[in-house]
């Protein structure tokens, strides 16, 4: 292990952050709020640590990063922008215990959208953005920003490319992963300038508009109002919410495509065509078993069944209300939806769509095998053949997930969590969506839970953002062997 290369990379990465947190500025200055200081101490102090870190390491002699190392300077670098990132929360006394600002700082990186804000209106402008902006720079990754730049200091990043971007297969757009890097960020950029836009003719002023189109395509869920996005009651709005949401979801390879003309995907691209089946199915039966319990208007009812059935599969977290109160079988659909998670290379946490088709597809093809041992059955995606390592891989993932969720429940609810709450909670951070059930409800936060249940909730956050193995893998004792 190169620890000299992993700490220049953790250093540069400080130095980033720092630069980051100094955005909120901008906004402090024009509206004349109060967290200028904070915010300056945070992102001078965070950038000076940083190139300090950066300087003493600097001249390392590997210049290409082994696996070990990609996955060291991934998980190390989640946690080292979560902690420096929650000192001007601090400092200006917004959340004054650290946990919390811990907590709410790891929530924004890893997209989660989970908080323990009770009054987020009452925070000031520069700290409110930034709290935004935590989730726009976790969704693509900070780390696949960083791919753009690491060639610069004489350092490949392959490794860094493997760790971080999401999904069963990693689909590159271009032979070089800094070009890479350059053209998902290029098309991220395009996509939050759009919303921005369209947020801005619908109504809202920039500030508002541009801290939920860094949620949204962020898949984050951190909104600037306490009542959500039940704060904006104009259907334009929401809609737009949803759309983006929903492209959010997709795989960026798709959107790249779709910039250069090319819509094949749309026939031919078997994730793609799932991931629309399953919403717009799943939103129409929801609003189907809700009628009986609501008074709402036929356009209301698809909106808001879309909307929440688009927010939590792409595992945004948005709210426009509280579905607990909705009939009560669709609150058991609500919290598998917990579990879904978006498309393979998308901004979104969770399982993944393309790991329950090839996990459902595998076990079809069991059942035929049952039928017919000697028949040689394909598991195919894509019309390609699923290599079988591919396909162990997903079978593996499952088990972690599930035994990770159940175990953390368990521990959660013997720290005092009542277990409905528990299972919530544990599911609804690991799968990086934000509302889960029970007081962590839609309209519910995580302020009342236990310190030390915060912890496991972060760590739980940063294990469903780096799909368990990244982070885990660090745990195995082979991982440090020589």
């Amino acid at each position: 292990m190169n620890f000299k290369v992993v700490f220049n990379i953790i250093g540069f990465l400080l130095i980033l952050n720092g630069l980051f947190i100094l955005t909120g500025i901008g906004f402090s200055i024009y509206h004349q709020s109060d967290d200028i200081l904070a915010l300056l101490i945070s992102g001078v102090g965070t950038f000076l640590s940083g190139f300090i870190i950066w300087l003493a390491t600097r001249k390392s002699e590997i210049t290409e990063l082994g696996k070990r190392e990609g996955y060291l300077i991934v998980s190390l670098g989640w946690i080292v922008m979560s902690l420096s990132g929650a000192i001007p929360f601090v400092i200006y006394g917004a959340i004054p215990n650290y946990t919390d600002a811990f907590f709410e700082t790891m929530s924004g990186f890893t997209t989660t959208g989970a908080s323990i804000l009770t009054d987020i209106e009452k925070l000031p402008y520069g700290l409110l953005f930034w709290r935004s902006f935590t989730h726009w720079l976790g969704g693509m990754g900070i780390i696949v920003l960083s791919l753009a730049i690491l060639p610069l200091l004489g350092i490949g990043g392959m490794q860094l490319f493997a760790a971080e971007v999401p999904g069963v297969i990693k689909d590159k757009i271009h032979p070089r992963v800094k070009e890479t890097a350059k053209r998902l960020w290029g098309i991220y950029v395009i996509l939050t300038a759009a919303e921005t836009l369209l947020l801005i003719v619908g109504g809202l002023n920039f500030f508002d508009a541009i801290t939920h189109s860094f949620a949204t395509m962020g898949t984050g869920g951190f909104s600037t109002k306490n009542n959500s996005i039940a704060y904006f009651t104009s259907p334009y709005v929401q809609y737009i919410f949803i759309f983006f949401m929903f492209i959010a979801g997709m795989n960026f390879t798709l959107h790249y495509f779709a910039f250069h003309g090319n819509f094949n995907f749309l026939k031919t691209n078997t994730e793609f065509k799932y991931y629309l089946g399953f919403t717009i199915f799943v939103s129409l039966f929801i609003m189907v078993i809700h009628i009986p319990y609501v008074d709402f208007h036929w356009e209301e009812g698809i909106r808001q069944s879309l909307f929440h059935v688009v927010s939590l599969t792409t595992t945004t977290g948005f709210v426009t209300s509280d579905y607990e109160n909705w009939a009560p079988f669709s609150r058991m659909i609500f919290f598998v939806l917990l579990f879904i998670g978006g498309c393979a290379g998308s901004t979104g946490g969770g399982i993944k769509l393309v790991r329950h088709i090839i996990l459902f597809k595998n076990s079809w093809a069991e059942l035929k095998r049952l039928i017919h041992p000697r028949a040689v059955i394909p598991i195919k995606f894509n019309n390609k053949a699923v290599s079988s390592e591919i396909i162990s891989n997903v079978q593996a993932f499952f088990i972690f997930y599930i035994l990770l969720f159940v175990f953390s429940s368990i521990i959660i609810s013997l720290l005092g969590v009542e277990f409905v709450t528990a299972i919530g909670a544990t599911a609804t951070c690991i799968g990086n969506i934000g509302p889960g059930i029970g007081t962590v409800g839609p309209v519910s936060n995580f302020s009342h839970l236990p310190e030390t249940v915060k912890w496991i909730l972060s760590f739980l956050m940063l294990v469903g953002r780096l799909e368990l193995f990244t982070v885990l893998i660090i745990f195995s004792p082979a991982f440090w062997k020589k």
